[in-house]
């Protein structure tokens, strides 16, 4: 009996269906794509195409198995840099697979969502920035779930008194994600749209290329303030996350 118990019980977990599915996040037509991870992360995909949001605002279509499969790998070996005490902290639980993510008609490689405790990720995503995205989608849930750790009005204060940021990243057109070859205090042009995206850049360089980082901030002290608040404030998150 004990043993059809725990068939049963196992069968169940690898089975949920859709509709608990959706009570969970409150995404529609999803199925599991991996459940058993050392650090807790359920991967989920999309079966089919999907529409949420308030107004329906946020789409994304349903997943190439074959395509998933083949990416999976690099994607779970990044996930794998952080452990289930600090992916509760910041309230990561589910990463949900689709591809080719809107928002609003505007193309984007993520989407956070803390209250839901899920990112959901465009697998098709552009590959030469695709590592350096998840890291930089996982670094609004930290700053959406310790944002006094990261105020954005002391991090602008690093910045030349002359330089402004943009109202909203949506109304920027700063949006290249090259590494700068001079930087004068941001890595990439994406850095200049509004504060929390500056930073969500830094930290997406901190888990990729550190070595350049620290490089960089030898002849850039702007830069340097910033990394180093970053670093600091992360550290009373968890002192072993880079």
């Amino acid at each position: 009996m004990k043993i059809l118990f725990l068939f049963i019980l196992i069968f169940h977990i690898s089975h949920v269906n859709a509709d608990e599915i959706y009570n969970l996040i409150k995404i529609p037509n999803l199925e599991i794509y991996k459940l058993k991870n050392d650090n807790n992360i359920r991967y989920l995909s999309a079966k089919g195409n999907f529409k949420i949001g308030a107004n329906k605002n946020i789409t994304c279509d349903k997943v190439d198995i074959n395509n998933l499969n083949t990416k999976f790998p690099l994607i779970e070996k990044n996930l794998n840099r952080y452990n289930s005490n600090f992916l509760n902290k910041i309230k990561l639980k589910y990463i949900v697979f689709c591809e080719n993510l809107f928002i609003s008609e505007i193309n984007t490689g993520g989407i956070p969502d803390n209250k839901n405790r899920t990112l959901i990720l465009d697998i098709n995503f552009n590959k030469k920035y695709f590592e350096r995205m998840m890291h930089h989608e996982i670094f609004h849930m930290i700053q959406n779930t310790h944002i006094e750790y990261f105020d954005e009005d002391r991090f602008s204060s690093f910045n030349l008194k002359s330089f402004n940021y943009a109202e909203c990243s949506t109304c920027s057109d700063r949006l290249n994600l090259d590494l700068y070859e001079k930087t004068d205090g941001f890595l990439t042009e994406y850095s200049k749209s509004i504060p929390s995206e500056d930073m969500a850049e830094i930290f997406s360089f901190l888990m990729t290329d550190k070595e350049t980082i620290e490089d960089k901030i030898n002849s850039d002290k702007i830069l340097n303030n910033k990394v180093n608040f970053i670093k600091l404030n992360l550290a009373k998150i968890d002192k072993n996350i880079l």
